[in-house]
């Protein structure tokens, strides 16, 4: 497996490592930090084939793309409590536009009498 190592791309320090597994986790995941950013991240699962060349260009590309969408505007975001619903009544047809014109006149019953 291969051991921890440390980089440097556009400024920043990446310090990256494997972590074994602990807790309930099963499997050793590729940790890494950036200079200043005080977050870590495990952005992918470590395997026998990595390579220190592969893991770099992995987490620069993880890095890079977190920093665009933080860069972008937040979204708003509904919870599904406060969604509005459409209106709708129940039972009610929908009119259709023209549909007066081609509708067949309506007749009444007449009963004996």
């Amino acid at each position: 497996m291969l051991k921890a190592f440390t980089f440097e791309d556009s400024g920043r320090t990446y310090n990256c490592r494997v972590e074994e597994p602990r807790g309930s986790r099963t499997q050793a995941w590729w940790w890494f930090d950036v200079s200043e950013d005080g977050q870590r991240y495990a952005p992918f699962e470590a395997t026998e084939e990595d390579t220190e060349s592969g893991v770099r260009e992995r987490v620069m590309a993880y890095y890079d793309h977190l920093l665009v969408r933080r860069a972008e505007p937040p979204q708003q975001r509904q919870h599904w409590a406060r969604r509005t619903k459409p209106a709708t009544t129940e039972g009610a047809a929908t009119p259709v536009e023209g549909a007066a014109d081609s509708a067949p006149a309506a007749t009444e019953v007449a009963g004996d009498g």
